[in-house]
């Protein structure tokens, strides 16, 4: 099943690409990372699947809806943790919580529950203005797992969280996708996900430049195997003169790569 189909998506701001031409499915059960540079178009797909901000080219389905369009009641079934969190400093952890949990007409004491584990049970009733900035990233995590969302869109999850609490944070997100919750996760750092995500897109100014399993991404790249794989490499990846573009493969960079096996070894995530 298809949780989230992308097909040749463009969106311009003034004379700026934020993405140019993306094409790509998301199915039920999916564990993806979406990783690319600041300014790669990595939030602005999040933005478009919300239905926070309309495609200039192209069109977006999200659980069977188009988040464009007026009334998109499928964002009840979404989870959705932006980078910079915000909320009301002079609500408590728990007013917070059970304010979400409303909002998606989920049982409040379940919600309460996961301000355990993200690790803020100790913290539920002081106010949100004296949490540190990991604090409130972890109380984000807690609102956007409320009611088990069949799509979970996380913009860098894990940033203010110490190795126990994301290790915590990675097996619930696991759990879920086992029980079929589509997964996307926006990050910089491909190293943190490399034993998590089956599947890695890469994004580079707008582009998407691959997609495909670390396996495929290591051959098609002719990087190393094993711990000591240089993925930052793959972070530097541009779209090279010749390179199919793709609103023209109309799929995954990964399908596509008999084309890439007739290019030199300066491969796409070897460019400078």
């Amino acid at each position: 099943m298809t949780t989230v189909r992308i097909t040749d998506v463009s969106k311009r701001y003034g004379r700026i690409d934020a993405v140019s031409g993306a094409s790509f499915e998301l199915g039920q059960g999916e564990m993806v990372a979406l990783i690319g540079h600041n300014g790669a178009g990595k939030t602005t797909l999040m933005k478009l699947m919300l239905g926070l901000v309309h495609p200039t080219h192209g069109s977006i389905q999200v659980l069977g809806e188009d988040p464009a369009a007026g009334q998109f009641s499928a964002r009840r079934r979404l989870g959705y943790l932006p980078e910079n969190v915000s909320f009301d400093a002079t609500l408590t952890g728990r007013e917070t919580q059970r304010f979400y949990a409303r909002l998606k007409q989920e049982p409040i004491a379940k919600a309460e529950q996961l301000l355990d584990v993200v690790g803020l049970g100790a913290a539920v009733d002081r106010r949100v203005g004296t949490y540190s900035k990991g604090m409130r990233q972890r109380l984000g995590l807690a609102q956007a797992l409320i009611g088990r969302p069949q799509l979970l869109l996380l913009d860098e999850p894990t940033t203010g969280l110490d190795p126990e609490l994301r290790q915590t944070f990675y097996e619930a997100i696991q759990r879920l996708a086992a029980e079929g919750t589509t997964v996307l996760l926006c990050s910089h750092a491909l190293t943190e996900l490399e034993e998590r995500a089956g599947r890695v897109i890469i994004m580079n100014r707008g582009v998407k430049v691959a997609d495909g399993s670390l396996d495929e991404l290591r051959r098609l790249a002719q990087l190393p195997t094993g711990s000591g794989s240089k993925y930052p490499a793959l972070l530097k990846a541009r779209y090279p003169p010749g390179y199919p573009h793709p609103r023209h493969t109309g799929g995954s960079t990964a399908t596509s790569s008999r084309s890439m096996r007739h290019r030199s070894k300066r491969s796409i995530c070897c460019g400078a």
